[in-house]
């Protein structure tokens, strides 16, 4: 069962009064740009019946602490919860914050399922769930580093025959150097922007600028 109402953990607090809830089903989603991706993930959230779907349009790259939807589905699980996503690499393609967010719910005694197939805290043993986890956060961190570095040669292939990309930059060397210094120090997109007096789509955009010249 979905239901169409504001993001919040009250909201999900009060679901649970009304109807004796003492276990649910909250879903989350994530995708970069694809709206029909996106369309995708909750449509199968909403069939597997999810009572609550938050969900971020951010890259998997991004740190936890960048997403805020996701931040308030975690608040919300309670002990005896499943959380619901699509796909493993939904919550991230980094090895290490995926292996602690598992962790951390399941010492919480939050139950996690990918509608993937490929995990279900419930009915595998602590030992096997840490295993997959570590190997498919593995698996989706190498495909992400392999991503950037098929976009970076592609770009230098296209840049020596003269292919001009994007556009002109309106930053100087200087708010980039410490756009990427505050990065580094584990600082947010938003608490950047805010420090440096731009957008956070500015922001993103010089760290992924950044990224690409060191690739």
């Amino acid at each position: 069962m979905f239901i169409s109402v504001e993001y919040t953990c009250l909201n999900v607090l009060l679901f649970r009064h009304r109807f004796d809830m003492v276990m649910a089903l909250l879903g989350y989603w994530r995708c970069s740009s694809d709206a029909q991706h996106e369309e995708r993930q909750v449509a199968s959230l909403k069939e597997a019946g999810c009572i609550q779907i938050w969900g971020d349009r951010i890259t998997g790259a991004s740190n936890y602490g960048d997403r805020p939807e996701l931040s308030k589905c975690l608040d919300a699980l309670r002990e005896g919860d499943t959380w619901v996503i699509h796909e493993l690499d939904r919550a991230g393609r980094n090895m290490v914050e995926m292996l602690v967010q598992v962790n951390q719910l399941m010492e919480r005694g939050v139950h996690i399922k990918c509608l993937d197939g490929r995990l279900d805290t419930k009915s595998m043993p602590q030992e096997i769930v840490k295993l997959i986890v570590g190997v498919m956060g593995y698996a989706a961190e190498m495909e992400l580093k392999g991503i950037r570095k098929r976009t970076a040669e592609g770009r230098r292939i296209a840049q020596n025959r003269g292919v001009k990309f994007g556009r002109k930059r309106k930053y100087t060397p200087q708010q980039q150097a410490t756009v990427m210094e505050m990065r580094e120090r584990g600082d947010g997109y938003g608490t950047i922007a805010k420090a440096m007096g731009m957008t956070d789509s500015m922001v993103r955009r010089i760290i992924s600028n950044s990224e690409l010249e060191v690739a």
